[in-house]
């Protein structure tokens, strides 16, 4: 056997007296891909930071082994790290417009990048920059080398960053969560450019991220953390399809599963609060969320058990876990909003929205468009958009970054001004400016936001947050204020105890959770969801999304969901409308939108979804930068299905579809499910 180019041996690091990462041991062949799955405060970032010695304040290693290539990293002194770093291992950060200087273009930090790694002129090292960016599949590098960051997209700015740890062809690339918050076809963009990448230039692949299915498309072996330890290891396809941990069962159990929605069954997230590598337990560290728990569990921690060759599960009963009998499910312990001027339940099964275009619109949107001044220019961020959303119903957005769907969400709360068009709101016009919108509107109309930090006050307890919305939403008394924010947070399956909390004090999702029940404050009629659940993990995604279901079911609620995930859309909605450029280009119901994806741009965006069954899978080609054209169709540049020159002369008609929805596009639908199905 052939030494692997890295072997993590026993590895613990601790942040002062807090240990974070627990004995870790694993290791990655050259050439291969390894993925570190795990929930937030799992340790998979700071392995990550420690395998090149790059802890954060206060971090260091407190035990084990790094050897990479021969070499234990330990030994190394300053200037030996320093021409490890970028020469051997790289490390690409999870947000690049944070690892990119804002006052610099684009081209001179990656001229930089190769300057730092060998004796270069300027010149020389401008065209290996220029060559590097085009071999990161950047559209007209010449002219990104001249932009700044702000000026890029966030998946230009993420191969700018890859660019740049490239420079030094490094035989280690380390990646901390390099897709999230992008759009589907970006991140399948950066998926494909990681598999050229290993093809082309022999790159050895670390790569961290929650996202299982990402892990599932890139990576040839999988380790999964939990409280800094390794509870279970091996190829990804076989801990994929049957984990021997209960914790990568949780995991997996959590996700929305293709084709699956709320009407068929919840979703079933871990129980309990993941448990901090710091605290030491006796046993399983996992036991006390473990359904599969025994006496055994809670005495002495299990070690990596062997399951098969080259796969390890940190638990004494994995062969339960392999096997036939299903992991029992944790009871129900939720409880409900009390006193909701919605009482209406709504029924579980398929016939939950039989036919969504026969209810009465509780908002509807007509030829709404909204612009903005950009550089002395106009930006068209939404072009005529018409949907109607009625009470207990949820309209699912989905769409690339720039589609508009953030906007329109802005534009109906009265955030944003709309330039033309209409809003109604129970068949009334909706007055454009929220200032102007009477108080009943205010209360049946609210908002949650993708991140709870930018929309909670951080000097604020949760009780002043929830009261004080209560205060302005509703005519109750202080007392009934105070009932009603403990009945809010009970809601939200948050305990009594979080009352007195300030939000830094909470989790991202127990913020998120907050977030929403203030939302509640007033019972409202319309939630509208922007991106809500991008930034969590699987675990605690499916939690938010069970929350948001049983919370519907209660209220009669309806929702305004927009999410860049589309298996997420497809789980929650009952009626999905796809954006592009601002442009409604198809709406329907969920089964229609996504069996077959009628629309080209609907089926290029479901054919850059990753699946975790589905490793080799052709992605498709980078998307191009999108720009809308003056004439035609706005879908004209990248579309796959293009006709010839009417899609570049003549606006597309809307096309009504059996289901009651339509699509923009000149090829009739029957031709276009034709094509679907044709071999």
């Amino acid at each position: 056997m052939t030494q692997p180019l890295l072997a993590v041996e026993d590895l613990s690091v601790a942040y002062g007296e807090a240990q974070a990462v627990h004995g870790v041991s694993l290791h990655v062949d050259r050439g291969e891909a390894f993925g570190l799955v795990g929930e937030s405060g799992s340790g998979k970032s700071t392995v990550a930071m420690a395998l090149v010695r790059y802890l954060a304040r206060g971090g260091h290693v407190t035990g084990g082994r790094i050897i990479f290539d021969g070499q234990d990293l330990m030994d190394l002194d300053d200037a030996a790290l320093r021409a490890f770093r970028g020469r051997r291992a790289a490390v690409v950060y999870q947000n690049p417009g944070a690892a990119l200087d804002p006052s610099m273009i684009v081209g001179d930090q990656v001229s930089e990048a190769f300057s730092a790694h060998a004796n270069l002129s300027s010149a020389e090292a401008r065209r290996q920059a220029i060559d590097m960016l085009r071999h990161v599949q950047l559209p007209d590098a010449e002219s990104v080398y001249r932009r700044y960051p702000h000026q890029l997209s966030g998946g230009m700015q993420q191969r700018v960053v890859i660019a740049s740890a490239l420079a030094a062809s490094p035989d280690l690339l380390i990646l901390d969560e390099p897709t999230t918050g992008l759009d589907a076809t970006v991140e399948a963009a950066i998926l494909g450019l990681l598999a050229t990448l290993r093809r082309e230039l022999g790159v050895t692949i670390l790569l961290i991220s929650h996202n299982l299915a990402v892990v599932a498309e890139v990576c040839d072996r999988v380790g999964v953390l939990y409280a800094g330890r390794l509870v279970e290891q091996g190829a990804v396809a076989e801990v994929f399809a049957a984990p021997a941990h209960p914790y990568t069962a949780g995991l997996l159990s959590s996700l929305p599963q293709p084709g699956s929605n709320k009407a068929v069954k919840p979703l079933q997230p871990i129980g309990g609060q993941p448990h901090s590598a710091a605290v030491r337990i006796p046993g399983c560290t996992f036991e006390p969320r473990c359904a599969l728990a025994r006496p055994t569990c809670s005495v002495a921690e299990p070690d990596l058990l062997d399951v098969s060759e080259n796969r390890a599960s940190r638990c004494y009963f994995w062969d339960e876990v392999l096997g036939e009998h299903p992991m029992p499910t944790p009871p129900d312990t939720s409880l409900g909003l009390i006193g909701s001027p919605h009482p209406r339940p709504l029924p579980r099964g398929e016939g939950d929205v039989e036919n969504p275009w026969n209810l009465e619109p509780l908002l509807s949107t007509t030829d709404v468009g909204k612009t903005f001044s950009v550089n002395g220019g106009r930006v068209v961020a939404v072009d005529g958009v018409s949907l109607s959303i009625a009470a207990g119903q949820t309209v699912g957005l989905v769409g690339e970054s720039g589609s508009g769907k953030s906007t329109l969400a802005r534009v109906i709360a009265g955030l944003e001004p709309l330039d033309s068009g209409k809003l109604a709101w129970h068949g009334s016009t909706l007055n454009r400016i929220v200032g102007k919108r009477p108080k009943s509107v205010l209360r049946e109309l609210q908002m949650v936001f993708q991140d709870p930090d930018s929309t909670l006050n951080p000097r604020h307890t949760v009780r002043t947050l929830l009261e004080r919305s209560i205060k302005r939403l509703t005519t109750l008394s202080p007392s009934a204020r105070r009932a009603r924010a403990a009945e809010l947070l009970a809601a939200v399956d948050l305990e009594p105890r979080h009352l007195s909390a300030l939000p830094s004090e909470l989790s991202g999702g127990q913020r998120q959770r907050v977030a929403i029940a203030r939302a509640f404050a007033g019972s409202p009629a319309l939630v509208l969801c922007d991106e809500p659940t991008s930034a969590l993990d699987a675990s605690v995604q499916a939690t938010i999304l069970n929350l948001l279901d049983r919370l519907q079911r209660e209220q009669g609620s309806a929702y305004l969901f927009i999410s860049h995930d589309i298996d997420v859309v497809r789980y929650l909605s009952d009626v999905v409308g796809v954006l592009y450029l601002g442009r409604l280009m198809q709406l329907g119901t969920t089964a229609s939108v996504f069996a077959p994806p009628l629309h080209p741009y609907t089926e290029v965006l479901l054919a850059s979804v990753p699946r975790r069954d589905r490793q080799q899978r052709e992605t498709p080609a980078a998307p191009a930068a999108q720009t809308r054209p003056t004439h035609g169709c706005p879908f004209q540049f990248r579309c796959p299905r293009k006709l010839g020159p009417i899609c570049e002369t003549d606006a597309p008609p809307w096309r009504a579809l059996p289901d009651g929805g339509g699509l923009l596009c000149h090829i009739p639908s029957d031709e276009l499910a034709r094509a679907q199905t044709a071999p």
